[in-house]
């Protein structure tokens, strides 16, 4: 996912003048591509044989209809539905998990990642967040749903990651649908548009401090307290907004609130060989997704009630 993230996103001179794309085979893009791909799609050939093969366990178990189904489950059915009135090749259910499975996974690693770099180099909203989990967990070993529901603190971490770290910093590209001027630019319909919400979100014009990482602002009492990521406060939109916000905002952050939790409740965190966390290198890679450039290596240390 992390290849596929930095192939979606890096510059491609083929793209800006097609008659140079063929040094795409000396700079080894072309050869990148075409390895991450067949990663990718022996891995979703395996994980579609695992359901065939279950499925027929099952059949040959004297299994129901209403055995529950997962998502993958759902798609093989439809690739045997001769009622739709079109045909619903493997390739189209293998192109629908990918992206159910790079948009319900990429980002929300990456969220949990920069959370828990900002946390490190925070040592004392460190201990506050982990301090409001504890006494909610009350000693618990796995957090679910309904554990997270009075961790406000939390919340305001994980609100205040994505405003510094969107997982997407430019959204998905939009098209204007018509012509319009804006504040004197002239904007002709078809054009394409790029939202850059990491630039928003760290607009001193909106944001008290915008570079500083301050979970409070967004609780109670705070200067950003009414303000949410659902859409419709425009200073801060990292899933977009309108009909096209992604529609998988929901899950995404009960993924994120649910690991992050986990990890707050069960371990106690700190970087290695004694490195100072003002140095820790906060730095962007290249990519679709807002990746750290470097990986995060931290020592995790079982809490004990």
């Amino acid at each position: 996912m992390k290849e596929l993230s930095f192939l979606l996103g890096v510059p491609n001179i083929g793209d800006l003048i097609p008659s140079l794309a063929w040094v795409n085979y000396l700079n080894g893009l072309n050869a990148r591509l075409e390895k991450n791909f067949n990663e990718i799609d022996a891995f979703l050939d395996e994980v579609i044989e695992e359901h065939i093969e279950k499925k027929k366990m099952i059949d040959d178990n004297g299994g129901h209809e209403n055995e529950e189904e997962d998502f993958v489950d759902v798609m093989l059915r439809i690739e045997k539905d001769c009622t739709l009135g079109f045909p619903f090749a493997r390739d189209s259910t293998k192109a629908i998990i990918l992206d159910m499975f790079a948009a319900g996974t990429d980002t929300s690693s990456v969220s949990v990642d920069w959370a828990m770099s900002e946390l490190l180099r925070e040592p004392e909203i460190m201990e506050d967040v982990q301090k409001e989990v504890r006494a909610i967990a009350q000693g618990k070993l796995v957090l679910k749903d309904c554990d997270i529901e009075e961790m406000h603190y939390l919340k305001a971490v994980i609100k205040e990651t994505i405003r510094l770290h969107p997982p997407l910093p430019l959204l998905v590209p939009r098209e204007s649908m018509e012509y319009i001027n804006l504040k004197g630019y002239d904007i002709p319909a078809k054009t394409r548009v790029m939202i850059n919400a990491y630039a928003i979100a760290r607009d001193p014009m909106s944001w008290e401090e915008p570079e500083k990482f301050w979970p409070k602002r967004f609780l109670q009492g705070g200067s950003s307290a009414s303000v949410d990521f659902k859409g419709c406060d425009f200073q801060f939109i990292p899933f977009g907004a309108g009909t096209r916000g992604c529609p998988g905002m929901t899950f995404a952050m009960s993924v994120v609130e649910l690991a992050l939790a986990n990890l707050l409740n069960r371990f106690d965190w700190s970087l290695p060989n004694g490195m100072d966390a003002r140095y820790l290198n906060m730095e962007e890679g290249a990519g679709i997704t807002a990746y750290r450039k470097s990986e995060l290596l931290v020592i995790a240390k079982p809490h004990y009630i």
